[in-house]
């Protein structure tokens, strides 16, 4: 229920951006950080929140993070003002960090081998029934309440949810000493902490700002977070020489297996979040759907994904990487099928003929996300299971964010630039930002799977 209500938050923004720009007067750049502030909050807390539980016990991290991400979802819905609402979404990012690392971590600690992978394989689906519930209860709650205050019950859905997953917690989740780390030195590295964060906050703010941003300082940027990431690695270095526990321990890149996983997660999660930040864009501004209309458009990828998960993690173990590149190739191509009906077809029809190959992509996305990361995590030594797990998730938000940025800069640069906004162009431009991270990914995905890294069964935590 955790980890289904910090994903159903995902899919279910993204539906109520139109109705938060009629009901908060919200511009371009607001929706962006909207969106993107939670995936950059999210990711840049994963890897800490993970230590945390590691060493003070999952269950009362679980809660905390519960507690501030239902929080922040009831100051999401009271918002008056579009900077509070971002405030309130990065807040809410930070609550969503501090749950996800618990779960995956609960299911690290508590199965082996093949039932890890069904596990994993559940959890899946769960991202898949999350991602096609979502727009559908965004669109029901903004048909009944209005397009002016619709968005709010968006958040407002959270509140239930997140005092029954408290209350379920506090029930159901054992305290788990053997969670714990009893040794000395483990704590949250507050200075990797910060050089981490600063370095990827300035990364991504420039994509996220550009449309409204240009300060002459903005190149500047990038060189800056380069200097910040060198600083980040030298003093995880010094860090461990100390005999201390730094934020990201780099020995875990002489894997092949997690370092390929891990850069499939980020270039491929940079693809996946974007489609539907653009997809419910075209729907509700360019075709005039209505939220719940675009809800049910999605519906197809999210089937697609939820079924696929849950079988491709019964058989992942036997398979290996190719699973991946299966998966891959499958979103690969209904992306590209996808642009291809968005050249031709003109109007409201666009979500029916959209339905068959958003489908084919949702089947592929549904064979790598629980795949990758049983397979990213499989030669992983148990005692370094919670940072690896941190690290890998913490790439897949940044690539949500920063894949958001760049896909949305690009689609909202052709709406800029055509006069009247030619939806239908942008849409495929932005269409075809998403298949060239997706043919990234499978380029990465077919590289581990030739040189013979994947699971083979191997290395069992």
């Amino acid at each position: 229920m955790a980890g289904f209500m910090t994903l159903l938050d995902v899919s279910i923004v993204n539906v109520a951006l139109p109705s938060i720009r009629t009901g908060l007067g919200a511009g371009e750049n607001t929706l962006s950080w909207v969106v993107s502030g939670y995936a950059l909050s999210f990711g840049l807390l994963l890897v800490p929140a993970g230590r945390l539980g590691d060493a003070r016990g999952r269950r009362p991290t679980l809660i905390a993070g519960l507690g501030i991400f239902t929080l922040a979802s009831a100051a999401c819905g009271f918002a008056h003002a579009p900077v509070v609402l971002i405030v309130a979404r990065l807040v809410q990012g930070l609550g969503g960090g501090m749950i996800s690392p618990q779960v995956s971590g609960l299911i690290q600690s508590l199965f082996r081998g093949a039932e890890r992978g069904k596990a994993f394989g559940f959890f899946g689906a769960t991202v898949g029934v999350s991602t096609a519930v979502g727009p559908l209860v965004g669109g029901l709650l903004i048909a009944v309440f209005g397009t002016e205050s619709g968005w709010r019950y968006v958040f407002f859905v959270n509140l239930p949810i997140g005092l029954a997953a408290m209350l379920l917690t506090r029930r159901l989740v054992p305290h788990t000493p053997r969670d714990r780390v009893a040794a000395g030195g483990q704590d949250l590295d507050p200075v990797g902490v910060l050089l981490l964060g600063l370095a990827v906050l300035l990364v991504i703010l420039p994509f996220i700002e550009q449309q409204t941003w240009r300060s002459p300082i903005r190149p500047w940027l990038f060189p800056v977070a380069g200097l910040l990431f060198v600083a980040f690695v030298l003093w995880e270095r010094r860090y461990l020489a100390r005999g201390r526990e730094p934020v990201i321990d780099f020995r875990l890149y002489a894997r092949t297996s997690y370092t390929a996983g891990t850069l499939i997660g980020l270039v491929y999660f940079a693809g996946f979040t974007a489609i539907f930040f653009i997809y419910a864009q075209v729907l509700q501004e360019g075709l005039g759907y209505s939220a719940l209309l675009s809800g049910l458009a999605a519906l197809p990828f999210a089937i697609g994904s939820a079924g696929a998960a849950a079988i491709g993690g019964r058989v992942v173990t036997r398979i290996g990487r190719k699973l991946v590149v299966a998966g891959l190739v499958l979103v690969l191509a209904g992306v590209l099928a996808v642009a291809v009906v968005g050249h031709l077809v003109q109007g409201t029809g666009l979500g029916w003929a959209a339905a068959a190959p958003l489908l084919v992509a949702g089947i592929g996305g549904g064979l790598v996300i629980s795949p990758n990361v049983t397979l990213t995590l499989s030669e992983v030594p148990v005692a370094q299971a919670g940072v690896a797990g941190g690290a890998l998730q913490t790439a897949q938000r940044i690539g949500s964010a920063a894949g958001i940025a760049i896909t949305g800069s690009v689609f909202y640069g052709v709406l800029a630039g055509s006069r009247p906004p030619d939806f239908d162009r942008a849409f495929v431009h932005g269409l075809l930002v998403v298949a060239l991270f997706v043919a990234v990914a499978l380029a990465l995905g077919l590289f581990d799977a030739v040189t013979g890294s994947g699971y083979h069964g191997r290395h069992e935590g």
